[in-house]
C-alpha cells in the first residue's frame, strides 16, 4: 500500500517506541516526514535508515517554541502538513503526596501541553490541506489506574481534548482522533518486562492474553490518519486486546 504517498506526516517522540514504529510505517506507505524528539542523536540514524523524504529536529514538546520550530520546519521543506501524530509522553508512578511535585508538572507539560501546543501550532496548516491529527492517549485516559494519578490526569484531559478539539474543526475539515493502548513493549516499559508477576497479571487482565507490541499500536494510527478513515472524528480507539471491554470484575465459572 502507499496510502500516504506525497503526504507530509509531522511525528513527535519519534526517536523510538510507538513512535519510530509510526514513522517507519508512513514511510512505508510513502509519506514525506518531519520527525521531532529530545533524542536528535537517535532522529540522525532513524532519518539514515528510513530513506525517504525527511526532516527532523530537537524538540521538547513542553516547549511551546519547540513546537512552534518543528510546525516551521515541516512547513519551510515541504510547504504543507498533512498529519500530525502527537506522541510524545512521559509517565510517572506513585501516589499523590510521594516525591517531588514536579513530576506532575512534568507529566502534565509533556504529555497534555505538549499535545496542545503542537495541535495549535499545526493547526493553520491542518486547515488549509483539510489533514488530520493523531492522538497517542491511552487506556489511562478512559479509566483510572492505581498508583498513577498524574499520567492519568494528562492522558484523560486529552482523550477529552481529542473529542472538543474535532467539534471544532470539523467543519474546517480536519479530522482529530486518538488510539488509546493499554501496556506496550516499548523502551519506556522495559522495566515492566523484568517484573514477571506483573506482566502475568497483565495477561490475565487482557482477554487476548498479551500486551501489545509496536506495530499494533501503529497499524491504527495510520489508519485514523488514512482516507479509509475520511469519516471518523472524535473517536479515541482502544488499542489495548480487549482491556477497556472488560467491566472489571474476574472471570466467573
Amino acid at each position: 500500500m502507499a496510502r500516504f504517498t506525497g503526504k507530509v506526516v509531522v511525528v513527535t517522540g519519534a526517536s523510538s517506541g510507538i513512535g519510530e514504529g509510526a514513522a517507519r510505517r508512513f514511510a512505508a506507505e510513502g509519506a514525506k516526514l518531519v520527525l521531532g524528539d529530545k533524542d536528535e542523536t537517535a532522529l540522525k540514524h532513524l532519518a539514515a535508515d528510513l530513506g525517504t523524504e525527511i526532516a527532523y529536529a530537537e524538540c521538547d514538546v513542553s516547549q511551546l517554541a519547540d513546537c512552534e520550530a518543528l510546525v516551521d520546519l515541516a512547513l519551510q521543506r515541504f510547504d504543507t502538513i498533512d498529519v500530525l501524530v502527537n506522541n510524545a509522553g512521559v509517565d510517572h508512578l506513585g501516589k499523590l503526596d510521594e516525591g517531588d511535585f514536579s513530576a506532575f508538572t512534568k507529566v502534565i507539560e509533556t504529555d497534555l501541553y505538549g499535545v496542545v501546543q503542537m495541535s495549535r501550532a499545526a493547526i493553520a496548516a491542518l486547515r488549509r490541506s483539510k489533514g488530520c491529527i493523531v492522538n497517542v492517549s491511552s487506556v489511562s485516559g478512559l479509566g483510572g489506574d492505581w498508583n498513577h494519578s498524574f499520567y492519568c490526569a494528562a492522558k484523560g484531559a486529552v482523550t477529552n481534548f481529542t473529542r472538543a478539539l474535532a467539534m471544532d474543526e470539523a467543519k474546517a475539515g480536519v479530522r482529530v482522533n486518538a488510539v488509546n493502548p493499554s501496556l506496550t513493549y516499548t523502551a519506556l516499559t522495559a522495566g515492566m518486562k523484568e517484573q514477571p508477576d506483573l506482566i502475568a497479571a497483565f495477561k490475565a487482565r487482557i482477554p487476548m492474553g498479551r500486551g501489545a507490541e509496536v506495530a499494533d499500536i501503529a497499524g491504527p494510527i495510520l489508519f485514523l490518519a488514512s482516507d479509509d478513515a475520511h469519516f471518523i472524528t472524535g473517536v479515541n480507539l482502544p488499542v489495548d486486546g480487549g482491556l477497556s471491554a472488560s467491566n472489571g470484575q474476574p472471570p466467573l465459572s
